[in-house]
């Protein structure tokens, strides 16, 4: 088995506390890890959960630091959020890990620390050289990724036409390709009843079906389907995965049909980044109170996937480069 690398994110957050809980819970797959944080964040943690024995089967990428207050956004804990992120994306660029599981960091935090990056995605992106990483949920049989994320809803739907939706759907199909999954892809509507012919909205007519009959010719998408229905038509097993066409669309149905089995991840780059699908939960940081099931299902996907995503990007790299453009210098 490959090793893995599992940032702490946010130091003042529930980070320690649902990574910790997940190694434990991992057994002996847990020396399969390198943990990417700060050392004695993790041993004031362990310590808080009785779970002191797990940091002598474990590999630690140190992060340094100074101590931080539990539940609080501060500088210094998005700094080390930071410096977390970039060490373990140097880890899977040289080979020495397969892939990255994130824990959760704070952005407001990561900002006052002089980061230009309001989420992972971003950075993410700057570091690896690869311009719009795809978002991909895996909620138990329900997928979905995002034409749009974190923008107001207005700006979303704004911003709709359909080079984003096509480049939406392409890269899908191009992520559950790298993953080896099956790639029958949905397009969820905008409008209620998809638009009634327009009566109730003319974005289907006018935007998502050419986008779906553009992208047809290279990858097996249909729709735009009514998205109070669609998302249980895949998770039923009609469709592999839905694009959604704003943040919430997508994030409530993952969320409902699993909340803490939902796993989100990034594709488009040489190696796979899973992450949990919440925050950092200051309010029960540091108070044993947190649960770890998220965590967990991340880095179980994070084992599956990324020995077969690493192989598939070399094998399909002229496809992927295609799809996931590089940054220009």
């Amino acid at each position: 088995m490959g090793k893995i690398a599992i940032t702490l994110g946010d130091p003042a957050g529930i980070g320690p506390e649902i990574v910790l809980r997940s190694l434990a819970a991992l057994g002996e797959r847990s020396r399969s890890v390198v943990v990417v944080g700060n050392m004695e964040v993790m041993r004031r943690a362990s310590r808080l959960l009785g779970l002191t024995d797990i940091l002598e089967r474990v590999d630690v990428e140190e992060v340094p630091g100074d101590a931080v207050e539990p539940g609080r956004v501060q500088e210094e804990a998005g700094r080390q959020a930071v410096m977390a992120i970039e060490r373990a994306v140097r880890l899977a660029m040289s080979g020495e890990v397969e892939g990255i599981c994130t824990a959760p960091i704070n952005k407001e935090a990561m900002k006052i620390a002089g980061s230009r990056f309001i989420d992972h995605t971003e950075m993410l992106a700057h570091l690896t050289g690869v311009r719009g990483l795809l978002t991909l949920f895996e909620s138990g049989s329900l997928r979905t990724t995002f034409v749009t994320k974190h923008m107001p809803l207005r700006k979303a739907i704004e911003s709709l036409d359909v080079a984003s939706v096509v480049r939406c759907i392409l890269e899908t199909d191009t992520s559950l390709r790298l993953l080896g999954l099956g790639r029958r892809i949905a397009l969820a509507a905008l409008n209620p009843h998809a638009g009634e012919n327009g009566l109730l909205g003319k974005e289907e007519i006018d935007i998502l079906a050419p986008a779906v009959e553009e992208a047809s010719r290279v990858a097996d998408v249909r729709g735009p389907f009514p998205s109070d229905s669609v998302y249980h038509r895949a998770a039923s097993g009609e469709f592999d995965c839905v694009v959604s066409l704003y943040h919430d669309q997508g994030h409530i149905a993952s969320k409902m049909h699993d909340f803490y089995g939902t796993v989100s991840m990034n594709t488009g780059m040489p190696f796979l980044r899973t992450s949990v699908d919440h925050g950092t939960a200051f309010d029960i940081a540091w108070q044993g109170k947190a649960d770890h099931r998220s965590m967990l299902s991340a880095v179980e996907r994070c084992f599956a996937y990324s020995p077969l995503y690493r192989r598939n990007y070399e094998a399909f790299r002229d496809e992927v480069l295609e799809r996931f453009p590089r940054l220009r210098a």
